[in-house]
């Protein structure tokens, strides 16, 4: 019989990096979460007032901004509590929650994506029949966009939940899957490899999917003469700047348990961790906002009469 202390909170212990400067990360934070908030709102509530907008890529955008809000919410609260108080310590359960709530935005935000690849690549390689198709597979897609990552990742996590823990400091300012598994009693080489074949049920597919839909549409836009091509090939724009940024944030968070970091300002460790749950709900929304004909016209339409209330009071 295993004899220990069984751990009920860990330590994120990189909040004591902060030091003198915490009341300025809390603004900085703050300001982040009031901002992902904000925009995302502000973009569904364009999608849903307008009723022209009430088309397939619209309403996968309006998913795209629901997860932003959900991603913002799996950290940043979390965070300023965390920070306004001393011991940085986080309960055994919230952690979990926590964990579970970043875990699934990531999946669902690649997922996401993907499906938003499949809708680009009907809308330009299969122009005549692109509502028909998108109109009778969109609710079985928003359902599987978001019921698959939840279940995926559901299945994996029911192993980490089963781990009893004796070592309590996380290295981070918030919850990881693999960072917990590290601090438990047992042996985890099971949890591990199911871990790591867990990656590829996540990906594999989103990629295949996105790989798929872009090798058409180029060879379409190569096929098509002069501007038509390119007009079809700027309409991905967004997308295309929306999976740059998201992978620019997945590939901070790999570099970072595969090298070194330690020896980085802490300021820049932070940035690189904390990047793919931020920017992208920061981003995505002024992306597409302003990238978008349609819905930036609507939203400078809503400012501007705003404005004149204001100014007429």
């Amino acid at each position: 019989m295993n004899n220990f202390s069984e751990v009920t909170s860990f330590l994120l212990s990189d909040y004591y990096g902060m030091k003198d400067l915490k009341p300025l990360y809390f603004c900085m934070f703050l300001i982040l979460y009031i901002t992902i908030i904000v925009e995302n709102v502000a973009l569904i509530w364009v999608v849903y007032r307008e009723k022209h907008l009430h088309e397939p890529m619209y309403l996968l955008l309006c998913n795209l901004a629901v997860n932003g809000l959900y991603g913002g919410s799996a950290l940043l609260p979390a965070l300023l509590s965390i920070m306004l108080s001393h011991s940085y310590e986080i309960s055994l359960s919230l952690c979990q929650t926590q964990i579970y709530a970043i875990h699934t935005f990531v999946i669902i935000e690649f997922t996401i994506l993907a499906v938003m690849s499949y809708d680009r690549y009907v809308a330009i390689c299969h122009p005549l029949p692109y509502h028909a198709l998108m109109s009778q597979k969109l609710v079985k897609l928003i359902i599987f966009m978001w019921l698959f990552p939840m279940l995926a990742f559901l299945i994996v996590f029911i192993f980490t939940l089963q781990l009893r823990f004796c070592n309590r400091s996380i290295e981070k300012v918030y919850c990881a899957n693999f960072l917990l598994v590290k601090l438990a009693c047992t042996d985890t080489s099971v949890v591990n490899i199911i871990g790591l074949l867990s990656v590829g049920v996540y990906a594999l597919p989103q990629l295949i999917m996105i790989f798929y839909s872009y090798a058409h549409i180029l060879r379409i836009c190569a096929l098509s003469f002069g501007k038509s091509g390119f007009k079809a090939l700027k309409t991905c724009t967004p997308h295309l700047l929306a999976i740059t940024n998201f992978s620019i944030g997945c590939f901070f968070e790999i570099a970072q348990s595969r090298f070194n970091i330690r020896n980085l300002p802490y300021g820049v460790k932070l940035f690189l961790s904390l990047y793919f749950l931020i920017f992208p709900p920061i981003l995505n929304p002024a992306i597409y906002g302003l990238g978008i004909q349609s819905i930036r016209v609507q939203l400078f339409k809503h400012f501007s009469r705003k404005s004149k209330q204001v100014r007429m009071m």
